[in-house]
């Protein structure tokens, strides 16, 4: 700045109006290509500051998922470890087939289990509330975010199905045709009559269901995380 004072003064001093003005000018430009810098600047530090919190928001989505995809896998499990037992059930009572009834006593006190995700929160409406899904700039990555609560939606309504059926229909059908604690089946002739065979057949309908669901999450959950391990290259 001294330096530019002293260039002043002396082109004052010598009444050269011309090379003056050309000095004006020049310290205009210097002056306007600093403020320029300066934005530059706080916009690189802005845009940094964004991208890291956007590589932090990708991460924490992508460690969720996975601790998601690890809990519907053992639902999955569960699920399917009573569901063939309960095929084999109904098996049983379509071709009448008496001689297993010991088979029989001891699935039947089963039909009361059923998996149970129960997923709380919502990853989508979270980044939305926080603000957060204005830094996340892959859309792809954000749809299928959104899928994937659709997918969460739709396996609480399924437990939510299973669980009234249970309540409903499968835990006093149950209890009057074996004793539970000796697992004797007291009424043969209730198991093997078609509203015995209507249950199992809607439990193992709706345990299908309930599988498919769980997979399709699962396949959005690999989708999102390749998305994810793609941007965060």
């Amino acid at each position: 700045m001294k330096l530019f004072q002293a260039i002043r003064q002396q082109l004052i001093q010598e009444s050269n109006v011309k090379k003056y003005l050309l000095y004006a000018i020049g310290e205009i430009l210097l002056v306007m290509i600093g403020i320029t810098l300066a934005f530059q600047v706080d916009n690189w530090n802005e845009n940094r500051e964004k991208k890291i919190e956007e590589i932090r928001t990708y991460e924490n989505i992508r460690e969720q998922i996975l601790g998601d995809k690890e809990q519907i896998q053992g639902q999955i499990d569960y699920n399917n470890r009573f569901l063939a037992q309960f095929e084999y059930a109904h098996k049983i009572v379509m071709e009448n087939d008496r001689i297993q009834m010991d088979t029989l006593a001891s699935i039947i006190p089963k039909l009361t289990s059923y998996s149970d995700y129960d997923r709380e929160g919502n990853i989508y409406e979270t980044i939305v509330n926080s603000g957060k899904i204005q830094l996340l700039r892959n859309q792809d990555i954000v749809n299928h975010i959104r899928l994937l609560e659709q997918r969460y939606n739709y396996i609480n309504r399924m437990e939510n199905i299973h669980y009234d059926v249970i309540m409903g229909y499968a835990a006093p059908g149950i209890t009057p045709v074996i004793n539970f604690s000796t697992t004797e089946i007291v009424m043969p002739e209730r198991i093997f009559n078609y509203e015995f065979q209507n249950l199992i057949f809607l439990l193992v309908k709706i345990m299908h269901e309930k599988d498919n669901t769980y997979k399709t999450a699962l396949d959005e959950i690999d989708k999102i995380t390749a998305l994810i391990d793609e941007e965060l290259k």
